[in-house]
């Protein structure tokens, strides 16, 4: 097994794969496609065949969930900026922290990266687990700025099962790389667990303070698009350039570098 985790070609032809199949599912738009073979690549640079297993969960499951029950998320995404087929922003928003982490680790050769490396994955997992599967609860989330009741979908909210779910798409993450990594102990799989639920939690007080929100001219919905029904929205909320890739790459590099000085 080690044996073909470390091959460069199999690697090579894996990426390719993962990559391939992905834009065939629709998983992925052609530059996702694209971007999701850089990120890939990198990570392979800095920990073969195993860092792709773990990235390779985090992909599957995440788009898993992004397409389960579709028809009772069409009024959530009507609000969101992307819908569920990534770009290539979305990937770098999700993998670049892990692909930098890859190089980094290639150059600099240390340990304490794959603690970095585990954690931005696990943040990753547990927030798109949150916003995918708690959007489905029947409870209306609770924002953590207004100190109400918001609409499904709504950035900066929190729900039960929302928090559960990420919660189990962090240990899901930690507790697989206890199977790739001897340098993960039990221990260290709790530690990176609470790490990927606090990265969540960044990316959630992220998105109820300085993430852009925009309200609609015709329709009067709130939305995080700039532009709805047609018209251009009225920025009601953060800043333009702040959107959800901006806040979900924060959020997984803060969590990461607090990891990796935790941990080094």
């Amino acid at each position: 097994m080690t044996a073909l985790l470390e091959n460069e070609i199999l690697l090579i032809v894996g990426i390719v794969a993962l990559a391939w199949g992905g834009y065939k599912l629709k998983a992925l738009a052609a530059s996702g496609a694209v971007a999701t073979f850089l990120v890939g690549i990198f990570i392979a640079l800095g920990f073969k065949g195993y860092g792709l297993l773990l990235i390779g969960l985090f992909f599957v499951t995440s788009s898993l969930w992004s397409k389960y029950n579709r028809k009772q998320k069409e009024k959530i995404t009507d609000m969101h900026e992307k819908g569920s087929q990534r770009d290539m922003v979305q990937v770098f928003a999700n993998g670049g922290v892990p692909a930098l982490i890859g190089i980094l680790a290639y150059v600099f050769p240390a340990d304490f990266w794959i603690y970095g490396f585990i954690a931005s994955i696990a943040v990753a997992n547990s927030d798109t687990w949150a916003s995918e599967i708690g959007s489905l609860s029947k409870k209306r989330p609770f924002s953590i700025m207004k100190m109400e009741t918001v609409e499904a979908g709504t950035s900066g909210a929190i729900s039960v099962l929302g928090t559960l779910a990420a919660v189990a798409g962090s240990a899901l993450i930690s507790v697989a790389s206890y199977f790739l990594w001897n340098e993960i102990t039990i221990a260290l799989v709790f530690v990176v667990t609470t790490m990927g639920v606090v990265g969540c939690f960044i990316d959630t007080f992220l998105g109820a303070t300085v993430q852009s929100a925009y309200r609609c001219k015709v329709c009067g919905k709130h939305v995080e698009k700039k532009e709805h029904c047609q018209q251009q929205a009225l920025l009601v909320k953060g800043r333009a350039w702040i959107n959800n890739d901006v806040v979900n790459i924060s959020s997984i590099l803060i969590a990461s570098v607090i990891t990796v000085l935790i941990l080094m």
